[in-house]
């Protein structure tokens, strides 16, 4: 009997279940109720619901609460600095048993074959990775990544099986402006879901950019930006990232009305935040709180993400679905007790309690940091007294800008740490070109020292931010050493670094490992006098030339709203 005939039989009751869950009370996110009744699953999938199963193991939950695993809608594996293997040792303890990931990170630096690694080392896994194909390699011509994917790569990809869908399109003004190469990437996946990237986009130029075929977006900060989205067909996922923190801002905007076009998103979010705080399941919580129906709640991380990515087989529990379940006590602020994935026992109270390393792939040649330090001159000869300058926002991606006054020495524009303005460099380190920019900032306080690493989206060049040149350089050069990874400098010393050997990006240790050496990075930067809660996370987002409104990359100072190059001098 093949396995679809069995699921049938078990579902009639004709033949035992593999497992029956007993008197759970079950979220039912279909009907908004709760509903007492027993689960039958059979392998990965639940056959049936209600009295009268039988089994060859019986599981009894004695009135707890069952909910279906939650689903991130749209996560960076790569920014938990880990391999998706640990990825998944911090986030399916908390109930998270699948995430729709964009490998853009990787794939700017190794193009197809970072795409392929994530896919191959989330096999296997006791969470289901939904790979979607990175729609913006590199995110512009204004930034050099180490590899671009055009759309032959990404049908290709999508041939294999690899990838779903196509993943945040970055290149807003690409879309709007019918830009051919965007065109082409969106016939490359047809009938996908195209998910969307779209800060401040609003008015007829939002109509442009949801014609075009875009079905989401996970970049509103403000309620009437995300009120307009959902008024014009987007799906809005409400993003909760470590230096994006949308999800107190955007509550007010869901309504009984609008939740079933709501979604929950992380994005970015280090090791420490994943371990100490959570995924989506902290945002199902902090929903509750803030007075949302805890179904509804629920529904944000379940059904709705799989409805609107087209996974049919995950988001509820119901016959034929995945057994993807989360076992709790207190529907008020759900805490997983039990995780079942696929029909598996996979974690209790927090730990996983399944092995995550049987998978592990070859990471080797996936990107490299390669820098001719005797060619880098990082003086700024003043050709003006006044410059523009990026401001920095806490929790926020969105960087102000300004025109102030240089600080001049000696004919160089350097740093003035009486106003915090401090030098920022980008040096391009996947090829070795030589090709480097110098802007200024605000808004990160650093008093004395640099920070450096290869973190930097989306094209992860080396970026530096420092108070001196000789810190700057110190910083750089202990990263480049490194091959890629994190680190500070005080006092003429580095006194904290994680190297990150997959790509620049990420590491291969445990992630409790890693957490607690990026805490200590964190830590140190917090001790030159940065008051940001992650000023690493905070730095490699100056760099993002696809977020107004003022970024540097390594071809210069990017005026996000203009989309083009400007001079760092007024």
């Amino acid at each position: 009997m093949d396995f679809h005939s069995r699921l049938l039989a078990v579902a009639r009751g004709q033949l035992p279940a593999d497992l029956v869950l007993r008197n759970g009370r079950i979220v039912n996110v279909f009907t908004g109720t709760i509903e007492q009744a027993d689960i039958a699953i059979v392998g990965d999938r639940i056959a049936g619901i209600g009295p009268g199963y039988q089994a060859e193991q019986t599981v009894d939950l004695r009135n707890s609460f069952v909910a279906p695993g939650y689903i991130d809608a749209h996560v960076h594996i790569e920014s938990s600095l880990c391999t998706p293997g640990e990825f998944a040792r911090a986030v399916v303890p908390r109930g998270v048993t699948a995430v729709v990931t964009d490998p853009h990170e990787l794939a700017n630096v190794a193009g197809t074959r970072g795409v392929e690694y994530i896919y191959a080392a989330s096999r296997g896994l006791p969470l289901e990775v939904i790979v979607m194909a990175p729609s913006c390699v590199p995110a512009t011509h204004m930034g050099t990544s180490g590899a671009a994917l055009t759309a032959d790569d990404l049908a290709q990809l999508r041939s294999a099986g690899i990838v779903h869908g196509l993943a945040e399109v970055m290149n807003f003004p690409g879309v709007i402006h019918d830009d051919q190469t965007i065109r082409d990437k969106f016939k490359a996946m047809p009938d996908s879901p195209v998910d969307g990237h779209c800060p401040g986009v609003v008015g007829h130029s939002l109509n442009a950019y949801v014609a075009a075929g875009v079905g989401s977006d996970h970049e509103s900060t403000t309620v009437e930006e995300a009120r307009e989205k959902l008024a014009r067909g987007l799906y809005l996922l409400i993003r909760q990232a470590t230096n994006a923190r949308n999800l107190d801002t955007l509550l007010p905007v869901i309504t009984p009305a609008n939740a079933r076009r709501i979604c929950f998103c992380t994005d970015d979010r280090t090791p420490g935040d994943l371990l100490r705080e959570g995924s989506v399941d902290h945002m199902v919580r902090r929903a509750i709180e803030f007075g949302i129906d805890p179904i509804d709640a629920i529904r944000m991380a379940t059904l709705n993400p799989s409805e609107w990515f087209r996974l049919p087989h995950l988001g509820a529990i119901a016959p034929g679905r995945v057994a993807n379940l989360i076992v709790f006590d207190d529907l008020q602020s759900p805490e997983a007790r039990i995780v079942y994935s696929r029909g598996r026992h996979v974690a209790t109270d927090g730990t996983l309690v399944v092995d995550t390393q049987s998978n592990s792939v070859e990471h080797a040649q996936l990107g490299r940091c390669v820098v001719d330090w005797n060619s880098v001159d990082l003086r700024m000869k003043a050709r003006t007294t006044r410059i523009n300058v990026m401001i920095h926002q806490p929790d926020q991606l969105l960087t102000g800008r300004s025109v102030m006054d240089a600080n001049v020495h000696n004919g160089h524009a350097v740093s003035d740490v009486a106003r915090d303005l401090l030098k920022m460099v980008v040096i391009e380190r996947h090829r070795g070109t030589g090709e480097f920019a110098v802007g200024f900032m605000q808004g990160f306080g650093l008093r004395r020292g640099a920070i450096a690493g290869t973190i930097a989206h989306d094209h992860h060049n080396l970026v530096i931010i420092g108070v001196d040149d000789e810190s700057v350089r110190l910083a750089g050069q202990a990263v480049t050493r490194m091959n890629g990874g994190l680190c500070v400098v005080d006092e003429g010393r580095v006194v904290a670094e994680l190297a990150l050997p997959i790509g620049g990006l990420m590491s291969d240790l445990p992630v409790h490992d890693v957490a607690r050496s990026y805490d200590r990075l964190v830590e140190a930067a917090r001790s030159l006098g940065s008051p940001l809660t992650d000023p690493f996370m905070a730095m490699s987002f100056m760099a993002l030339e696809v977020i107004p409104s003022l970024k540097l990359t390594d071809q210069g100072l990017v005026d996000v709203e203009r989309f083009q190059l400007i001079d760092l001098f007024v």
